[in-house]
């Protein structure tokens, strides 16, 4: 339900409404609720309904009550009644639905405390808004690094200022209790705003916030999921999903809320199922389940010596065989029943379904990896080379050193003559 400021350009581009979330039709933001009775005309001498649905930054949304009697509509951006001063909102739901929604959530619409809407915004306090939201960026950080050096075990996701500027909620997931007077000091002298510190969960950390989900569409939380229930790994027991924390985990680190979607419709087909712990007896041995897939209604059983070899059953086939052992009837064996037997290898470990070994395959192109080869032959004939003449230049240094000594041993001998005949006497 995209606005018309949103549609695409003459360039084919998308145009997009720059307003980030503000647009004025209220078709681009989270949570967004359909009014299907703007269409209808109240009967006659009915009087609308006094209180209307503000949306502010993100998911957060308030129930006031237009004492004004202000002609408000889907879309309007209002100033309303906040603790100390006024706050910048846009109107999401109006008329009889507002009604509806306030008996959901559980608000009486009947109590004389509710806040009320002043008036329309107007230009002077769009701009002093959008300038607050400017800078919730910045002192996001900058509270971040406030909290790091103070050591703050707590992670500050989100900064919310008040519309008229005065008052900033600084919105933190931590584990345990965390004592932030300090923190609280240093950002009020910093920023010169009054501060508050609010703790949120995970999952409504990831909900005010958003995201893509591993689906490849937007968080269900951050668009039109409002209610959190418990999501338990029983769910993806049912649903025969590997126990994987990584998979069934989403961007809050909790268990994906999409779990309980197609749980119901999984325990109404598991009902005409035997049970997980079904044994049946036959008089081979005691066959246990070891599989079941409830789409193809079958059923895989092994016996508790051959835990390798599995039997396929179709789903008649065992409630016949519970049947027979229930009035102390054996059956023969499985392979009467089974439609197909399967051997399982229970040496095999590991199973390459890819067929290729090495996740890293595509991280270098492939005439590097021909250029590293190449380079690899060539520094490996070099050394050869390089050896060779070594050893050549060796064999010549050892001959010319073998030449060296002979020459030095004939010089020795010759003077050895010559000495002893000088010895000599001349009379002699």
């Amino acid at each position: 339900m995209g606005c018309s400021s949103c549609s695409t350009g003459t360039d084919g581009q998308p145009r997009g409404c720059k307003n980030n979330g503000t647009c004025g039709t209220d078709g681009c933001n989270k949570l967004t609720v359909f009014d299907w009775l703007s269409n209808m005309s109240l009967p006659s001498g009915e009087k609308p309904f006094d209180c209307v649905e503000v949306r502010f930054k993100n998911s957060r949304k308030e129930f006031f009550r237009n004492s004004e009697n202000l002609s408000l509509s889907i879309g309007d951006i209002v100033a309303t009644q906040a603790q100390s001063g006024h706050d910048i909102g846009m109107v999401t739901l109006s008329g009889e639905l507002v009604k509806v929604q306030m008996k959901r959530k559980k608000v009486d619409f009947k109590e004389e405390t509710l806040p009320k809407v002043y008036r329309k915004a107007s230009q002077k306090d769009i701009d002093k808004w959008q300038k607050c939201r400017n800078r919730e960026e910045e002192i996001k950080k900058r509270a971040r690094e406030m909290a790091i050096l103070l050591k703050l075990q707590m992670k500050i996701s989100d900064v919310e200022f008040q519309g008229d500027g005065s008052k900033a909620t600084f919105y933190y997931t931590a584990e345990d209790r965390v004592d932030f007077r300090q923190l609280i000091k240093d950002m009020a002298k910093a920023f010169s705003i009054r501060i508050e510190m609010r703790q949120i969960g995970y999952r409504q950390e990831a909900q005010r916030l958003g995201g893509i989900g591993s689906c490849g569409r937007e968080l269900c939380c951050s668009t039109w999921l409002s209610d959190f229930r418990s999501v338990s790994t029983s769910a993806a027991r049912y649903q025969q999903l590997s126990l994987n924390p990584q998979k069934l985990a989403g961007q809050c680190g909790k268990l994906k809320c999409c779990l309980n979607y197609e749980l119901d419709t999984y325990l109404e087909a598991l009902k005409d199922f035997p049970s997980q712990d079904t044994k049946l007896f036959t008089e081979k041995g005691i066959a246990f389940c070891q599989k079941t897939d409830i789409f193809k209604a079958t059923l895989w059983f092994s016996y508790k010596d051959d835990p390798a070899n599995w039997h396929t059953l179709s789903k008649e086939q065992v409630q016949e065989i519970v049947a027979k052992n229930k009035k102390k009837e054996k059956v023969a064996s499985l392979e009467e029943y089974a439609v197909d037997n399967i051997v399982i290898d229970e040496k095999v470990v590991f199973e390459n379904v890819v067929g290729q070994d090495s996740l890293t395959r595509f991280d270098r192109p492939k005439h590097s990896r021909n250029k590293s080869k190449n380079k690899n032959r060539n520094r490996n004939r070099n050394r050869n080379q390089k050896g060779g003449q070594n050893k050549k230049n060796t064999q010549g240094n050892r001959g010319k050193q073998g030449n060296k000594s002979g020459q030095g041993k004939k010089r020795n001998q010759k003077n050895s003559r010559n000495n002893a005949k000088n010895r000599q006497p001349k009379n002699a």
